[in-house]
């Protein structure tokens, strides 16, 4: 091999350079080109860059015969040269001095100039060109030949041609993933160009063209004729921006084509193999790219076929590739086979395992014969696995867009919609082959999507499985299906058996997750799956109608300040009529009212958050300055709006509607204990007397609105702005501790102007902390103290993450830190006090699973302190022999020596008993359950069980 240091103004000299089939197309993207530009332009003046290597593989005339009629530059002396490695910078360098010789020839100094009179650096842009970009065949300059291009196969090389070069062509151009990587690359030149000649002018630009041309330096690398490029190629392309897996597949089958003897396979047959390689990927990246706003992950897709076109391993990571790689391989195509030679041919039948290795064996053994070569890796077999890629890539874009496909019908579309509006997760594969199956009739396939929609509504948002429950046997079904080796009514029924044997544990699991909620004030409005359930309920309503009136993406999309799901009773009413309308409950009360199911309602139109505490009346009605009233809304909305006033039995009757909704759209039952634990507000419906009507004017002038501004309030303590409200959200997060009993547990600092709270867990390694950042932002996190702590608790990852319920963020460190943070965040309105106790709730429900996550995984002893609290409790009921007991809180307070939180006296859940319940825990652990809870009298039924666990 030959090596020297180049610039760009020797290496293109006399070389013609092509990028061959088997390399990917353009890749650099934002990052990488801000990298480039600033090493150029903060290159000082007689300094030399390295850039790095480039691989060239000089090429024979016969290789160059697809050239047609860019041949003329060979027969004129320049060396034809395939790029080998290297292709993305030289790539970005022709792109760049494209866009200089472009912005130069535009500006207006430069109107009216022929290239030749126009200089760029000591070169006229005649020169430049000739020289960089492209040359024309004398005498007639009807052919134009650049210098720098791809294969004439590659879709990229139209692109470059006439979208980057600019030639003149009035024919479609068709664009990749890659070619849109082409047309930034072009734009972010162009603006940076802009931007350069407005600070520095004309000789700035010349500056910039010396460098480029001059001062960056090419490692050159020619590669011998007997050297394996393609070997070359894959060894040298996994450095920098690597490979994908794709890529890498593509140019390892190329390889292959080149590997079989002309006897097998000759010349014409191996040109015939290539196209349809190339012919493939080209379908695969149009339809991976086909969404510009989202393009979709080429691994991801390959790994998909893999499931559907081989057999599945439960391995996991990057399994699929080593597998594909290992089958398509050098080894598979000279593997022999011994078979005696004796005048006449014997059948063989031959069936190798991809892993078997063949012995050499002892050559004084046997006799010495002939024998023959037989390739494990037929051509049929790549051509049989490139057509189905191709083939199979755009049923793979219509599970991700259906509505967009020409493949489905419309209820089709409807329904594959739903299933990547409910999280489609490992159904994926299954669903792309289910759409590929063009010999089944629409009415089976939305059967199976049917199916699968209603398992992961019931094992995943109701049952909260593991992400992977059976991802292994319908990862298996993907292939039955996909080779017709079971039946599509086999599948449904397998799907809706599994869904129907999971029912039981699943709707037990879907009422503890609310009544949790519940329990930190969040309700339904905390289920992760609120937006699908009530979409559903409006579609229902919507087809019933047969008019759509609200969007999945309008509701599902972020903004500032503004809802999409709004609670008819506020969360925190700060208007008369509501503490009027709801004047016989309290606060705690009111506050589970609001967030009840049947209090939640989608909107056609996302509204400011500020509306919310508008009265009923007026959220009914549209005002000119305001809400879309109900009235004009949404199915939902009309449906609330014929109801008179807004009052808790309406919440309470409307839950049960909703729930009654969710049986009958997913072929279920709660019985009658689920059902009152969903609905949980029975209170609602509890047959209290209701005080008189509160005096609008007596109530405004308690509660004293419009006294102070909130700045006013906000510099009443002194300091920063900033630090004012920290101080002010800590205090009241610790006075919020102390009302629901984890004064001694978590509120054990004092609060300060930090953005951090660190709370000891009794060990040395870590603690764990919340935070603030950016004043909207809110997180708890484990602080590891070093490296090795966070290693071991890296290693129990998996299940710490199953036992808290939620992924954390592992690696938001920063990489030379020596401590490193475990984090779970979620964003609200931090310094917002009527949005502070939802906040505080959400804190304790997160330190409670996380520090149970972490006992789970005897990263921590039991809380001894929560225990301790209720140890006179414990003592007491140990001692006693009566077979049931009744005391009041207050007996209860003066046993234990303190006094019960605020919630023990206003909601049944605190007594429920769950790994973050201490004293009903407690109870049990004594030899008792709590067979009776009396709210308003203050007291609470023990009978003594028959098996104590003590």
């Amino acid at each position: 091999m030959a090596s020297e240091l180049q610039p760009l103004s020797l290496l293109f000299q006399n070389r013609l350079f092509r990028i061959p089939d088997y390399q990917r197309g353009y890749a650099w993207q934002q990052s990488q080109l801000v990298d480039f530009w600033d090493d150029l332009v903060n290159l000082q003046d007689s300094r030399y860059h390295y850039t790095g290597l480039l691989s060239l593989k000089t090429l024979k005339r016969s290789e160059t015969k697809t050239w047609g009629s860019d041949l003329w530059m060979v027969d004129k002396g320049f060396k034809a040269c395939h790029i080998v490695d290297g292709q993305q910078r030289l790539t970005t360098f022709i792109i760049l001095l494209n866009e200089i010789v472009e912005f130069t020839r535009s500006l207006n100094e430069n109107e009216g100039k022929p290239d030749e009179e126009i200089v760029l650096g000591y070169d006229t842009l005649k020169d430049v060109i000739a020289k960089y970009i492209c040359q024309h065949r004398p005498p007639n300059n009807q052919i134009t030949t650049y210098l720098f291009g791809y294969e004439v196969d590659n879709p990229s090389a139209d692109y470059l041609r006439y979208r980057v070069f600019n030639e003149p062509y009035s024919g479609t151009v068709n664009e990749t993933y890659y070619t849109k990587n082409l047309k930034y690359a072009k734009t972010f030149f162009s603006e940076n160009l802009s931007a350069l000649y407005k600070n520095e002018g004309l000789e700035g630009l010349s500056n910039l063209y010396l460098k480029l041309t001059l001062r960056l330096m090419f490692n050159i690398h020619e590669i011998d004729d007997d050297y394996d490029v393609f070997v070359a190629f894959e060894t040298m392309n996994n450095r920098g921006k690597k490979l994908t897996n794709l890529e890498l597949l593509k140019n390892r089958l190329i390889y292959l084509t080149t590997l079989y003897s002309d006897a097998k396979f000759d010349e014409l047959d191996k040109e015939n193999l290539r196209k349809q390689i190339n012919d493939a990927w080209k379908e695969v990246y149009y339809q991976l790219g086909r969404n510009e706003k989202t393009p979709l992950v080429d691994d991801e897709f390959l790994r998909a076929h893999w499931i559907s076109y081989f057999s599945y391993s439960r391995k996991k990571g990057d399994d699929y590739i080593h597998f594909l790689l290992n089958k398509f391989s050098a080894k598979n195509i000279f593997e022999k086979k011994t078979v005696p030679v004796d005048g006449t041919m014997q059948e063989t039948d031959i069936d190798f395992d991809i892993d078997v290795e063949i012995e050499d064996e002892d050559e004084n053994s046997e006799p010495e014969i002939d024998i023959m070569e037989i390739s494990k890796l037929e051509p049929c077999e790549i051509s049989e696995y490139v057509n189905s890629l191709k083939d199979i890539s755009k049923y793979w874009y219509d599970t991700f867009f259906p509505l967009q496909s020409d493949n489905l019908l419309q209820e089709e579309k409807v329904w594959v919609d739903r299933l990547n509006r409910i999280g489609i997760g490992h159904f994926r594969p299954l669903v792309m082959v289910i759409i590929s199956r063009r010999d089944l009739v629409a009415a089976k396939r939305i059967e199976v999507f049917k199916a699968i929609e209603r398992f992961l509504f019931i094992c995943f948002r109701m049952g909260y499985f593991n992400a992977t429950f059976r991802s292994s046997e319908y990862y298996r079904a993907t292939r039955s299906i996909y080779l017709k080796q079971k039946s599509i009514d086999d599948l449904i029924d397998d799907i809706n058996e599994t869904t129907n044997t999971n029912i039981e544990y699943a709707l037990p699991n879907f009422v503890t997750k609310i009544e949790k909620h519940f329990d930190n004030m969040g309700g339904f409005y905390y289920w992760n799956s609120i937006k699908y359930f009530l979409y559903e309920y409006e579609f229902q309503l919507a087809k019933k109608n047969n008019i759509d009136k609200v969007s999945w993406e309008m509701f599902t999309k972020t903004e500032k300040d503004k809802i999409s799901i709004e609670h008819i009773l506020p969360q925190t009413p700060a208007k008369y009529y509501w503490k009027n309308q709801f004047r016989q409950f309290d606060d705690e009360e009111i506050e589970l009212l609001s967030c009840a199911l049947g209090n939640l309602l989608p909107l056609s139109q996302s509204i400011n958050s500020a509306l919310q505490n508008d009265s009923f009346e007026d959220k009914k009605t549209s005002k000119p300055n305001g809400r879309r009233g109900y009235q004009n809304g949404s199915h939902s909305e009309i449906e609330v709006s014929n109801e008179i006033d807004w009052t808790a039995d309406r919440i309470y009757e409307r839950s049960k509607k909703l729930l009654r909704f969710m049986e009958k759209r997913w072929e279920f039952s709660f019985n009658k204990e689920q059902l009152e634990k969903l609905v949980y507000i029975s209170f609602a419906v509890d047959g209290r007397e209701v005080p008189n009507e509160l005096v609008k004017e007596q109530w405004e002038e308690v509660v004293g609105l419009g006294k102070k501004t909130p700045n006013e309030i906000e510099h009443i303590t002194g300091g920063t702005e900033l630090e004012n409200l920290r101080i002010k959200f800590w205090t009241n997060f610790v006075n919020y501790c102390h009302h629901e009993g984890y004064g001694e547990t978590v509120a054990i600092r004092k609060p300060s102007t930090d953005g951090w709270y660190a709370v000891s867990v009794g060990t040395t390694d870590f603690h764990i902390a919340f935070t603030i950042t950016r004043s909207k932002f809110l997180a708890i996190l484990i602080y590891a103290e070093n490296s090795d702590v966070f290693l071991r608790l890296e290693s129990k990852k998996e299940e710490i993450e199953e036992a808290f319920g939620d992924k954390l963020d592992w690696y938001s460190s920063r990489e030379k830190s020596n401590a490193k943070r475990i984090l779970f965040k979620r964003e609200g309105e931090i310094f917002n006090p009527e949005k502070q106790d939802e906040l505080f709730a959400w804190m304790l429900d997160k330190f409670d699973e996380l520090n149970n996550a972490l006992v789970a995984v005897g990263e921590l002893s039991e809380d001894k302190k929560s225990v301790d609290k209720f140890s006179g409790l414990k003592q007491y009921l140990l001692s006693s022999d009566k077979s049931e007991i009744t005391l009041s809180f207050s007996e209860i307070e003066n046993i234990i020596g303190m006094t019960l939180c605020k919630s023990a006296y206003t909601y049944l859940a605190y007594w429920q008993p769950s790994p973050t319940h201490t004293l009903p825990n407690t109870i049990l652990s004594a030899g008792y359950k709590i067979a009776s809870i009396d709210l308003s009298g203050k007291r609470i039924a023990l009978e003594k069980q028959n098996n104590p666990s003590r």
